[in-house]
């Protein structure tokens, strides 16, 4: 018998049970729709992860004091003062792989503009920082290197802060802010940025020279970080091994002890991120992958009865020379047919679906053709491992029993 009237035969047999046909796509459909929509979910997550780790600075490397001892106490970051003036300049001198560089001292407060007030932290910088951090001046300018060298007291703010100060709609340019009672010019604004992949206002930030807040805020010579940008990502790995080389050697640390600081880049926080998120991605997928399990079940199980309920007719047609193979491919064709058009209902669902909590939730979502392609290569094989059994044993069955069966 050719393929054709296989085809029709298949066909009309599914049409007149069009709602267990449908019943039975139905977890073929749910399991399709769920795995596309998963994978959409979490592959959208991890674009939007990269995307805003790199307009951070993919080049970025953080160093800060490490955790350490000293008289037998153990001190945290915050308290260890082992990053000097010294070491940035020795850096800046003797790692080639560095484009940018920048120090770094951080103080909490309040900031005050008239009756307005908001908490804040001050961080002081130099004129390199805004390269590093892939930061932008909306209006105004940046400080000056001048203006670093002799400590002034000005400043540049984040969308943030300027919403929460100036409340009236003034021109935060030219307008003096205190912080901790010390006055403060803004002279510039920085572009709006958002939220980060972790959830950090990175609107949230006040800028000033680092002399500054040194000097003036904190009365320290030590620095509570160096931010570095390497001369292209390739190169982070090399400078990190050239900063740690050098820094434990301006520290005299010897062979075996641990480092008084500690070295971060933003590969290192996107791999842990990524790796995540597929994690996520992964149990999502199988969880709903499941429903293809339960769905091919549901064509065995179907498939099955419909075979016990046309044994006469298998009879039948064996009885007027149809063979075993014909049957076998009959049964086969019915289940391939409900498993693709499920998968093609199931592809339909899962986009609309993706494209829906796009819209609906705000949720980043990435439709990926290969989870397409797979989800309608596996409802197509589960269709043909499922519907196997069935139709084999109705060809295996025999003419005359078949045509005896009631």
């Amino acid at each position: 018998m050719n393929l054709g009237n296989l085809l029709k035969i298949s066909f009309r047999a599914l049409s007149n049970n069009k709602m267990r046909a449908f019943l039975t796509m139905l977890g073929i459909i749910i399991g399709v729709a769920s795995v596309i929509t998963m994978l959409a979910i979490g592959q959208g997550s991890k674009v939007s992860i990269q995307s805003q780790i790199s307009e951070m600075g993919s080049n970025l490397i953080m160093i800060h004091p490490g955790a350490g001892q000293m008289g037998g106490v153990r001190l945290s970051r915050s308290e260890m003062q082992s990053l000097e003036m010294d070491d940035y300049d020795a850096i800046r001198e003797n790692v080639t792989a560095i484009k940018h560089l920048s120090p770094s001292v951080t103080s909490s407060g309040q900031f005050i503009y008239g009756s307005n007030n908001y908490p804040s932290s001050l961080t002081g910088v130099n004129t390199e920082y805004l390269d590093i951090r892939v930061l932008k001046v909306d209006d105004g300018t940046l400080f000056t290197d001048q203006q670093v060298r002799s400590s002034a007291k000005v400043c540049v703010i984040g969308q943030t802060v300027v919403k929460n100060l100036f409340t009236n709609g003034e021109d935060p340019v030219g307008q003096v802010i205190r912080f901790n009672k010390i006055p403060f010019t803004v002279i510039g604004t920085l572009e709006a940025k958002g939220y980060n992949s972790m959830g950090m206002d990175q609107d949230d930030v006040v800028l000033a020279p680092y002399t500054t807040v040194q000097k003036r805020i904190l009365a320290i010579t030590h620095l509570h970080g160096i931010y570095a940008s390497a001369v292209s990502e390739t190169a982070t790995f090399e400078a990190t091994d050239a900063i740690t080389g050098l820094l434990r050697t301006n520290h005299k640390l010897k062979a075996g002890e641990e480092d008084d600081f500690s070295i971060r880049t933003q590969e290192e926080i996107s791999s842990m991120l990524t790796s995540t998120t597929n994690t996520m991605t992964i149990l999502l997928a199988c969880i709903a992958g499941i429903s293809l399990l339960v769905g091919g079940i549901g064509i065995m199980n179907i498939m099955y009865v419909s075979v016990k309920e046309r044994t006469r007719e298998i009879g039948l047609r064996m009885s007027i020379g149809a063979k075993g193979r014909d049957i076998l491919a009959q049964f086969l064709i019915e289940a391939i047919i409900i498993s693709i058009t499920g998968g093609l209902i199931g592809i339909t669902l899962g986009v609309g679906a993706s494209l829906l909590v796009k819209w609906v939730v705000a949720w980043p979502i990435s439709v990926q053709a290969y989870a397409v392609f797979l989800s309608f290569l596996v409802c197509s094989i589960t269709g043909i491992f499922f519907g196997w059994y069935p139709a084999k044993k109705a060809s295996e069955l025999d003419p005359i029993e078949a045509l005896r069966y009631e």
